[in-house]
Parts: C-alpha cells; structure tokens; sequence
C-alpha cells in the first residue's frame, strides 16, 4: 500500500478567528500520532534491528517525544493569538461610535467647514463609510478632497483616529464635559488600540516561530518525521518482503506531507 503524499494547506495565524481545526493541524497531529503507532508496531518485529542510529526504536521515540512538544507548544501559540485577536476586537468595539461622537460635537461648534470636513474624512478612513455623493456641480471641487476609504485594518485605524486625535489639539473649542471624550481620555483610548494590534503581531510572530519549528521536526528532508516514517517502511519492506504481513500492517499506517 503506498503512503499518501496529500499536501494540506495551513491557513495563516489571522485566520484563527474561529475554532475549527484546519485540515492541515488535523494532518500535523495526525502524523504524530500515526508514529507512536508506527513505534508500537516496529517494537515487536523481533528482527527489526536497523543499520542506522535513526531508524532505531529509541530515536522513534524521542522524535516522538520531541514532536508532542512542537504540536503543544503551536497550540499554546495559537491560543494566546486567538486570546489577543479577541482582546484587540473588544478594544476597538467602541472607537466608530467614538468617531461618530467627536464629530457631532465639531459640527456643532462652528468651526471652518474645511476643519468639520478634514475630521469627516478621518471618520469615514476608520469606519469604512463611503462618502456621500455629491451633487455634480460639485463633484468636480470635491474629489480632490476625498480619502481613500479602504484602510480597514486595526493598525491603519488607530493611525487615523490618532490624527483626528490630532486635529483636535488644534481646535481650542473642543472642550467636551464627558469624561469619554475628553482630550486626554481620548489618548489613552488611542494608546490601548495600538497596545491591542501589537500584542495580535507579537502573538502572530510567536505563533509563526512556533509552526517554523514544528514543521522542521516534521517534515525537514531526510531527518523530518515524514521522511523517517518512510525510511522506517522501507527497511521493514527489505526485511521482510513486499508482501509480508509484517510490511503490510506498517505501509497502512498514513503519514501526509504538507507542502
């Protein structure tokens, strides 16, 4: 029976936003477990003695080991990602409503429509808003001033509320009685919304570090789980025979290859 070679592909640490198991983690635990059996079975070969230190029942063992750890150590990882994309989504639950609410006060202020306008666009940038479209004789005035409104990600929407948070230094007015948007509150606010993206990049990167590791001991080419599987059938095959149950019983059991 030949030995799969099937190629699953990993989604990216960001895509971790639901629970569910992607085919290729299923794969990567899969493989590990398939070489404890694969050990259980070799064990009792009472021929299976091979040629080289690899392929012996105690280095299976401790790549076994070794493989435990790589696949617990990603899940840990991939844990504490999902942990930080949750936190950064609760931190940013609040900040368009926020927008909303700090131009509802300028345009109340009787400021310069170019002021009022400059803060519109800003909330639009973090809220993924169009802009409405204006009448065509003005339409033409107006392009110019527009601002793209595809920067969606938590990074570039912290950037823009720190501008608007900006604009609002410069707008002596300003002065508002609740607490929540007040200047300085409205810093911190902004400083817990970059605190959140970057805890998300360094739990990715530590994720990303850890999958590195894991595939090493998995599949490196010659001395990766997968190839030692391999080897491991064949010297049963050449011990054995192609056709001996003892050959059988180990080319059934399944490693796969990411890519």
């Amino acid at each position: 029976m030949p030995m799969s070679t099937t190629f699953p592909s990993e989604s990216n640490s960001e895509s971790g936003k639901n629970n569910k198991k992607t085919a290729s983690e299923v794969g990567h635990a899969r493989n590990v477990a398939n070489l404890h059996k694969l050990i259980q079975q070799v064990s009792v070969y009472l021929l299976y003695n091979p040629p080289v230190p690899e392929l012996s029942v105690d280095s299976l063992q401790t790549l076994y080991n070794t493989a435990t750890t790589k696949l617990s150590e990603v899940e840990e990882k991939r844990n504490a990602n999902k942990n930080a994309i949750t936190l950064r989504q609760t931190a940013f639950e609040n900040l368009k409503t926020t927008c909303t609410r700090i131009v509802n006060r300028l345009e109340i202020l009787g400021l310069p429509q170019g002021t009022v306008d400059q803060a519109k666009s800003l909330k639009r940038s973090i809220q993924g808003a169009k802009k409405k479209s204006a009448p065509a004789s003005e339409a033409a005035a107006e392009a110019p001033k527009t601002i793209s409104t595809s920067r969606q990600s938590f990074t570039q929407q912290a950037e823009n509320f720190g501008i608007l948070l900006q604009l609002l230094t410069t707008i002596s007015a300003y002065d508002p009685q609740e607490d929540e948007l007040k200047l300085a509150n409205l810093n911190t606010y902004k400083d817990s919304l970059v605190s959140a993206t970057q805890a998300v990049d360094q739990a990715e990167a530590e994720l990303n570090l850890k999958m590195m590791e894991r595939n090493k001991i998995l599949y490196t080419e010659g001395s990766g789980l997968y190839s030692i599987a391999q080897n491991v059938k064949k010297y049963v095959k050449s011990l054995y025979g192609a056709t001996s149950p003892e050959y059988i019983t180990v080319s059934g059991i399944i490693f796969t290859r990411t890519k």
